[in-house]
């Protein structure tokens, strides 16, 4: 399986990518970093600057055809920057549309958001979304990891870092299963 990393060039919870990232290669899967400009990306440690990682593909009018599956790692800059960039806001609703499966932590589900897939969806997120989701149409919950088969495609979703053993774990069973 194919699956999309989508990042902003800045800003990523660098945890938050490694670990689902981690968790891809050892289900024998094939990760790709996706963003929205060429090179590398910034990760950060909370607000300290982390690692950089090498940009896979660059966005530029693509769909969810190319990949199985897509990953949205949290951090606050990265969703952030992500919602205001009409490419990944149109990536992100292609998953939707193609019924394949999505995960989102923390921060990110600020890009469903801007993409218009949380209506009717059950979701989790850092609680500071919580407002957003309801607005946007969603069912917010306070939970680990939570996954939403409420509509065609998928979504698997978690609060922070600490749930990443559980976000991990159920990502994986789910995109094996679609």
């Amino acid at each position: 399986m194919r699956i999309a990393f989508l990042m902003a060039p800045e800003g990523v919870e660098e945890i938050e990518l490694t670990e689902p990232w981690k968790a891809v290669l050892t289900a024998g899967w094939n990760p790709q970093l996706v963003s929205t400009k060429a090179g590398r990306i910034r990760a950060y440690h909370h607000l300290e600057k982390a690692g950089t990682y090498p940009v896979d593909h660059v966005l530029a009018g693509d769909t969810a055809d190319a990949f199985d599956a897509l990953v949205l790692p949290g951090g606050v800059a990265n969703p952030d920057a992500l919602r205001l960039n009409e490419r990944a806001v149109a990536f992100t609703r292609s998953f939707f549309e193609a019924g394949k499966p999505v995960a989102a932590i923390c921060h990110a589900p600020w890009t469903l958001v801007e993409a218009d897939v949380v209506r009717g969806r059950t979701l989790t997120s850092w609680p500071s979304l919580a407002t957003d989701i309801r607005n946007a149409g969603g069912t917010w919950v306070d939970e680990e990891v939570h996954v939403c088969r409420e509509a065609l495609a998928t979504l698997v979703t978690s609060r922070k870092p600490g749930d990443l053993n559980a976000f991990c774990g159920t990502f994986v069973k789910e995109f094996g299963a679609g």
